[in-house]
This record gives structure tokens, sequence and C-alpha cells, in this order.
């Protein structure tokens, strides 16, 4: 069987980090199983959703290298959803209910007061057509329930394991809502049963709707794929996520300078038995894919730790694959360049500031002004080097006796003005030798 997995993003809003790693555990399982990763825009709201957000979405999985196979609209297919409606009306699974939203709210109570589980109780089966027309006459239009079996259903879920949901503790899901719009349900498995979806990789928060959807997808003839429910992210201390955390979508994480590999080497491995750490490629990823890596609690995603992993992606990325971005920010200082800064980035908008303390104006700090008047004079003929620094280090270490911090500190003050800062054997040949004397006498 060839695996076909689907990513259902509605497009209502940004798309934040735990939607994103959904999508990323989809495309590892498929990209390792020479599978097909299906995107899907869940767009039935049509109230709420927007072609912006829509583009937005593909524009962040896009970034961040999560391509799509295949994609369509949901919007689309409202001929084919009506259609499976009919289906499971004709049946008798899918029934009108009246109860209003107040009326429920009063029924849940009650139950809660008897000590019994909110579940509904299908009063609507027992309503006579006589009672139905005088609902309609009052105004009051149906929402359609889907009847479950009251049995249970049981799949081998490929990270949870064995998993069983009584049905008969469920509330018959409401599949079509009063204004006659349609929940996600129905639709998502319809698309899946059209599709040839043949697992469904998805939160574990979709655990309960599975063991609906599965005999949704029996009563329309068609076969349940195989499941798979992750743990949910939670925040580092183990909280719920907190938008007090600064925000999570993938489009602000790009506009404050965090890498695509940061992301998605966090969002890969935590939850999971493997280290976290930077991954250089996509490939990766997905040739250390594995369910069996999943573990059952909480995936902690902790903005901290990715700041750090985004550090050292940059510290791993070759010249060449910076490039394009160093020149869109003016701060092209060519290979040697990037070679002398990576190391001290934390982001790459970090390059442009280094890039200002090579080519200036930059306000030397001179604590020792003699000192750097002899260093001055000390400084080697010609053009600077990579070998420059130690030679010219050392001879003043011969001349004054300094070593260590002494010798060493007020030099990186005088050139930089920063106490910290990239190898100063490889910054001072980018200075070169106009600039590191214009500053030296300033």
């Amino acid at each position: 069987m060839t695996t076909k997995v689907r990513f259902a993003p509605s497009p209502t809003g940004k798309l934040h980090v735990g939607n994103v790693r959904t999508a990323l555990t989809n495309v590892l399982y498929a990209r390792q199983t020479d599978g097909t990763f299906v995107l899907r825009i869940d767009d039935t709201d049509l109230e709420r959703s927007t072609k912006e957000n829509e583009d937005l979405i593909k524009t962040d999985l896009k970034w961040l290298g999560l391509n799509w196979d295949e994609t369509f609209n949901q919007s689309d297919r409202f001929e084919k959803y009506d259609a499976a409606a009919a289906k499971l009306k004709e049946t008798g699974l899918l029934y009108p209910a009246y109860e209003t939203g107040d009326e429920l709210d009063r029924k849940r109570k009650i139950q809660r007061a008897q000590g019994k589980p909110p579940v509904y109780d299908r009063a609507a089966l027992n309503l006579t057509d006589e009672q139905k027309v005088a609902y309609e006459a009052e105004g009051r239009k149906p929402h359609w329930r889907f009847k479950l079996s009251g049995n249970p259903v049981s799949w081998t879920d490929l990270i949870r394991g064995e998993t069983t949901i009584e049905t008969s503790s469920l509330s018959d899901p409401i599949l079509i809502r009063e204004d006659g719009s349609y929940l996600y349900t129905l639709p998502s498995v319809v698309d899946d049963i059209e599709a040839g979806i043949t697992a469904v990789v998805r939160g574990e928060d979709h655990v309960t709707n599975s063991g609906a959807q599965i005999e949704i997808f029996e009563a329309l003839g068609g076969k349940a794929p195989l499941f798979a429910h992750s743990a949910l992210l939670v925040g580092a201390d183990g909280g719920k996520l907190s938008k007090r955390l600064g925000t999570l979508a993938i489009a602000d994480l790009r506009e404050e300078g965090i890498e695509p590999m940061a992301i998605l080497s966090l969002l890969a491995k935590i939850g999971t038995s493997d280290p976290v750490d930077a991954h250089p490629s996509l490939d990766t990823l997905i040739e250390e894919f594995s369910f069996e890596k999943f573990g059952r609690a909480p995936a902690r995603f902790d903005p901290e730790e990715l700041a750090r992993l985004n550090a050292r992606v940059l510290h791993q990325l070759d010249y060449t694959a910076v490039k394009d971005r160093l020149v869109a920010m003016e701060a092209d200082g060519g290979e040697a360049f990037w070679h002398a800064v990576a190391p001290n980035l934390e982001s790459l908008a970090d390059a442009k500031s280094w890039y200002q303390l090579i080519e200036g104006p930059v306000t030397p700090v001179i604590e020792e002004a003699d000192y750097i008047a002899e260093a001055a004079a000390a400084l080697p003929a010609g053009e600077l080097t990579g070998e420059s620094w130690g030679q010219w280090t050392n001879a003043l270490k011969e001349q004054t006796g300094r070593k260590g911090k002494a010798l060493f500190m007020p030099l990186r003050l005088a050139l930089t003005g920063e106490q910290r800062g990239p190898d100063m054997s490889e910054l001072l040949p980018l200075i070169g030798r106009d600039r590191v004397l214009e500053r030296l006498k300033s």
C-alpha cells in the first residue's frame, strides 16, 4: 500500500508551530515511505476563511521546505458533501435535532448534577413528524447528528498502540449546523475516502473524533485509514502554550530571523526519544523519522531552545546558502566575511552589524593611548592577512611585556568598539590596513 497522507489547515488565521509540527510529521512519513503528501485547504467556513490566509499558509510551508504533491480546497467540493449527507439521511444515520444551544446547555447541567456524563440523550430520535413541523413553524432549523452505534471502536494507532473508543460514552456528533454549513467531520471523511488517504497523522486531541469518524467511514462504504495521534505541544514549563511567550506564528518567526531548519529541527525531535539538535537539511530528519520514537508525554516547546538551535543552524550554513540574503540586506562581505562572523550570529540579521563594524564608521574605544600608539607603529607592513594578527600581537608582547587580556583587549576595543566578537585574526584583514590605522590613530 502506497502511503498517502494529508495536512488540512483552515485558512482562518496564521500557521503556528503546532500546525507545522503536524505538517512536518506527515511530510517526514510520506517522504520516508516514498508516499504522497496532500495539502487540503479546509475552507468550508466561508465567512472566516480568506484567500490571504490560504496564500500565507502556502508561503509558510514553502519557506519551511514542506512542499506538497497534491492540493485542493474543500470549498470546491460541497456537492460531494451534500451527496454523502443525503446517503446518511437515507440510511437513518443522520438525523435532525432541534434543541437550541441554551436547551442543550441546560440538559448537560442537569446530567452533571445527577452525576451522569453530559452525553446527548437522543431525544430528537423520538420526535414525531408533527413535532418537527411545529418546530419548523417556530422558525427553528435542525442541526444534523450522526447516529453512533454505541459499540467500541478499536484500532492500532501508529503512536498510541491499541486504542479503543467507547461510542456509547459519546454524544452523537453534529455534522451539519442549523445554517446548513458543515462541521469538520463529514467533509474530512468524504475527502479522505476519495483522495485515498492511507494514514491520518494528527494531534491526540482528535482521538475521540477518530472513533466517530471510523464509523462514518464505514457508513459511507469507505475503508478507514491508519491513525497516528501525537502528544500535543505544551510550554517549556509543561503548561499550556502561552501567548505571553510571544507569537508562535511561522510568519512572525520568519520576521524575527528564525531559520527554517531551526524550526524543523526542534519540531521533529521534541516529544521523541531522539535528542534535539540542529540538522542541516530535511533529508536527515526524514532518514531518522520513526513513529516508534514518539512518546506519550506532551512535547515541550521552548522558544529559548529554538533561539539556541537557530544560532547552531546558522553556524553550519555555507556562504552559498546565505549569499543572496546577505546581498538583500546589504551585508555581503564575501566568503571570508561569512566564515568570520557566522560563529557569532544568533540570527542572520546580526550579520548586518558585523558588516557595518568592518566597513565603518566605528567609534573606537581607546583607554590606553600610549599603548595604542605603540601598536599602530608595530602594525605589520603590507597587506594584512590571516597571519597578521598573530605577528602583530607577538611583536607587541615582546616590546611591552603584555600578555593575555591586557595585550588583546585594548586592540579589539580600538578596532571594533566591542569587547566580544569574531576572531580578530579573521577580522583584521577584512577591516584592512587603512581602516585599522585610521581607528588606531583616532
